[in-house]
């Protein structure tokens, strides 16, 4: 099913339905919304206080659902008490996502990553509400992978402190869906690249830094060789995953699925691509140049990774339609148009 035929064979799921988004302005959180705000449903969305700047965004966004922005701490169970009884479905994708801040301070990372989870959980818990909690993982969480492709069955590993992290969020999750308090799945994420990707740690995003750095007419570094493959999914395949695992809950809850465009691609040809597409669009031809790589490759720069995401798709009906050409083709138009 194409991702416009997930949203709208799932509308009636969402329909007169009380909607939270945790990381309302981040990467995926904007990109649901977006999806969102044509169904007819309430959408609240939680904002890091101090995130809004002039005026609330749901002022700006022409939408059939009715928004409401929420600024606060998701770390404070005070947020959760006032948000949780009314709600229908959480999306929870706020969280630190750089993987060296997490190894300069882990209880900052903590706070961060697993606190809310906790406090979102015990909520639910003592106010006897049982939401749908659907939460942002990641592939990583199964370390160096043993066999390509990566699917469910594969042992867990974390090599992290961010990923210990995501993996304990998960587990919590998993833990309060067993014992009947929510109804939770958790969607362990490949790289996830698209328009919006506006990540301020040089550890995350990558593929869109590499747009944005073509678009400008700079070359592209690449660490080491780049021949480590990586599993690239397009912003729009992975909100039309989390949509379907919403819809289908009574399906999924109590597990965790590995969401991946199941296409390997080195990283080298991946910025060639990079190059290429940015090149015809915007007239200045880059180059793809090797350099040393700042205090070394790590054991995590290295892997190959490919996502298996056929129990998800069995259970579901959803499967990756963007290929890497055509969503690296996406990115770069709308960063055009944004300029």
């Amino acid at each position: 099913m194409e991702p416009i035929l997930i949203e709208h064979a799932f509308r009636s799921c969402y329909s007169g339905r009380h909607i939270v988004v945790t990381g309302g302005l981040g990467f995926l959180g904007a990109h649901l919304i977006r999806v969102l705000s044509d169904f007819d449903c309430k959408i609240t969305r939680i904002i890091r206080t101090g995130a809004i700047s002039e005026r609330p965004i749901s002022e700006r966004l022409e939408s059939r659902a009715e928004i409401v922005d929420i600024c606060g701490d998701i770390r404070s169970g005070e947020l959760w008490a006032h948000v949780v009884p009314q709600a229908d479905f959480v999306f929870h994708f706020a969280g630190q996502t750089s993987n060296a801040v997490a190894s300069g301070d882990a209880v900052l990372d903590g706070e961060a990553n697993v606190l809310p989870m906790l406090r979102l959980l015990e909520t639910c818990r003592s106010s006897n509400t049982t939401p749908v909690v659907l939460f942002a993982s990641t592939v990583t969480v199964a370390g160096i992978p043993s066999h390509l492709p990566v699917d469910e069955h594969h042992p867990e590993s974390p090599l992290t402190v961010y990923d210990l992290h995501k993996l304990i969020a998960e587990n919590y999750l998993r833990y309060y869906s067993i014992a009947g308090f929510v109804r939770g799945v958790s969607l362990r994420l490949a790289n996830v690249y698209g328009p919006g990707a506006h990540r301020a740690h040089k550890d995350r995003s990558t593929l869109d830094r590499m747009i944005k750095m073509a678009l400008a007419g700079a070359n592209i570094p690449i660490y080491g060789s780049g021949e480590f493959q990586r599993d690239y999914i397009y912003v729009d395949d992975v909100i039309g995953a989390f949509i379907a695992a919403g819809a289908c809950i009574d399906a999924l809850t109590e597990r965790q699925y590995v969401i991946g465009s199941g296409r390997g691609h080195t990283i080298k040809e991946a910025f060639h691509v990079v190059a290429e597409r940015a090149a015809l669009k915007s007239g200045r031809a880059v180059r793809v140049e090797n350099v040393d790589p700042p205090g070394g490759l790590t054991s995590m720069d290295t892997r190959n990774f490919i996502a298996d995401s056929s129990r998800f798709m069995r259970a579901t009906g959803w499967r990756a339609n963007c290929l890497l050409r055509e969503g690296i083709d996406r990115s770069i138009e709308a960063y055009l148009c944004a300029s």
